[in-house]
C-alpha cells in the first residue's frame, strides 16, 4: 500500500465484535486472562494496550520499521532513546538541536555521566573528528529547530556505523510523509507525535520507531519498565490525526512556501530559514533527501528585541504559543521559549540569536497570514 493508504488503514481495525471501521479506545488497566499464564494477547496496558498497538502499527508501516513504541510524550521517546545508553557513553548531537534535547542531555551528563559533544553536522569532517572510542551514537535534528539547517541522514549514518555506533533521527519536522530516515540508513527515529503526526493541538505524545529486532526487544524493556506508553486516548487522538497527515502535510508546505517568499523580499527581514528557498544554502540536499520542505518557517528581523517583540505582540491569525504542527498558525521566540533552557554560550554557537523569529505556518487562508505578517512587520516599535 502507498503512503496516504497505509495512513487512513495501518492498525486500524481492531474490532472483531462489530467490525467498527474506527479503531476502538481500550481504556481499560488491565485484561482477564483466559487461563493461568494464558491472554488473548494484553494483562496490564502500562506493558501493551490495543488501541497504543494500533498506532504503533501504524507508524512503524509510515516510517518503515519492524516496531513502534508510543509513549506519552516527545521527551519521553527522547529519555527512553538515551537509556539504551550507560555511564561514560558518549553522544554527537547536532549543535542547534532542540532546546529541551540539550537540556536532557547536559541533566544526564551531570547526573549518570553520559558525554555529549555538540557540532555543526553539515560539516562531516566536525562530525568524524568529534569521534571517540566510547562514541555510541550520531543524534541527528534534522531540519534542525530553529534554524532548518538540513544535514545529509545517508552520509552521517555511514560515518555512524563505520564506528559501530547507533544513527539515531528526530523526524518530527517533517513527518514520515516528508522524509524517511530508514530509506536513508538511520537505526532508530524519535518523534513528537504531538506535533504533524497528530496536527490539531489536543494531545501531547512521543514515538520511537526501530528498524532492528533486537533494539526493538530492548526499547520494550525499557518503555515498560519506565512506565511511558502514552494512554489510549491519546493514542487514538493521533491515530485519527494520521489519516489526514499527507494532505495537511501538503497543505502546511504550500503555505509556508508563499510565507517564506514573502519574507525573503520584505525590507524588514534580514534572514529567511526554509528549505523550500533555493536561497537556503542545504536546499539541494533537502531536495535529495526530503519528499517536500515541511511547514515550519524562522526569519531573523531586523532591529533590535524591541522590533521582535513588537512582531510577537501584534500579529492576530498567528498566535504567540509554544509547540507546532498543528492547523493553526503560531509564532514564537526560541530566545524566550523553546530554548530558553539552553546556555547564551550554546545559543551563541549555535546561531540562535534574540531576533530570530519561528513560525509554524498552518492551514488558514495564506493570503490572511501574509496580511497579518504585513501588518505585524510594518507596526513601528514603541521608542523607534
Amino acid at each position: 500500500m502507498r503512503f496516504q493508504t497505509l495512513a487512513i488503514h495501518r492498525g486500524v481495525y481492531k474490532d472483531s465484535t462489530f467490525n467498527s471501521v474506527t479503531t476502538p479506545i481500550y481504556p481499560s488497566s488491565t485484561f482477564r486472562f483466559d487461563d493461568v499464564g494464558k491472554t488473548k494477547g494484553y494483562d496490564y496496558s502500562r506493558t501493551s494496550n490495543p488501541t497504543r498497538k494500533a498506532l504503533e502499527e501504524n507508524l512503524a508501516a509510515l516510517e518503515g520499521g519492524v516496531s513502534a513504541f508510543a509513549v506519552a510524550t516527545g521527551m519521553a521517546a527522547i529519555t527512553a532513546a538515551l537509556h539504551l545508553f550507560k555511564s561514560g557513553d558518549h553522544i554527537v548531537c547536532t549543535h542547534d538541536c532542540y532546546g529541551g534535547t540539550e537540556r536532557l542531555l547536559r541533566t544526564y551528563g551531570e547526573l549518570f555521566g553520559l558525554q555529549t559533544t555538540y557540532v555543526d553536522m553539515s560539516q562531516l569532517e566536525q562530525v568524524k573528528a568529534a569521534l571517540r572510542p566510547n562514541t555510541k551514537a550520531l543524534w541527528i535534528e534534522t531540519p534542525s529547530n530553529p534554524l532548518l539547517n538540513i544535514i545529509d541522514i545517508h552520509a552521517l549514518s555511514e560515518i555512524t556505523h563505520n564506528h559501530s555506533a547507533l544513527a539515531i533521527v528526530d523526524n518530527t519536522f517533517l513527518s514520515p510523509y516528508n522524509q524517511r530516515p530508514f530509506e536513508l540508513g538511520a537505526d532508530l527515529i524519535v518523534h513528537s507525535t504531538t506535533k504533524y503526526l497528530n496536527g490539531h493541538s489536543d494531545v501531547v505524545g512521543g514515538a520511537i520507531v526501530v528498524k532492528d529486532k533486537t533494539l526493538a526487544e530492548r526499547l520494550q524493556f525499557l518503555v515498560n519498565a519506565l512506565g511511558q506508553g502514552a494512554s489510549p486516548f491519546d493514542c487514538w487522538l493521533v491515530l485519527r490525526g494520521i489519516k489526514t497527515l499527507a494532505p495537511r502535510m501538503k497543505a502546511h508546505e504550500k503555505n509556508a512556501r508563499a510565507v517564506a517568499e514573502f519574507l525573503e523580499g520584505h525590507p524588514r527581514v534580514a534572514k529567511v530559514y526554509y528549505p523550500g528557498l533555493k536561497s537556503h544554502p542545504h536546499h539541494e540536499l533537502a531536495r535529495r533527501q526530503q519528499y517536500g520542505f515541511g511547514g515550519m518557517v524562522s526569519f531573523e528581523a531586523r532591529g533590535g528585541i524591541e522590533q521582535v517583540n513588537q512582531v510577537l505582540r501584534s500579529v492576530k491569525i498567528f498566535s504567540l504559543a509554544e509547540s507546532l504542527g498543528g492547523v493553526e498558525s503560531l509564532i514564537s521566540h526560541p530566545v524566550t521559549m523553546t530554548h530558553a533552557s539552553m546556555t547564551p554560550a550554546r545559543r551563541e554557537k549555535a546561531g540562535i540569536n534574540e531576533r530570530v523569529i519561528r513560525l509554524s505556518v498552518g492551514l488558514e487562508d495564506v493570503a490572511d497570514l501574509i496580511e497579518d505578517l504585513e501588518q505585524s512587520l510594518t507596526s513601528k516599535a514603541e521608542g523607534l
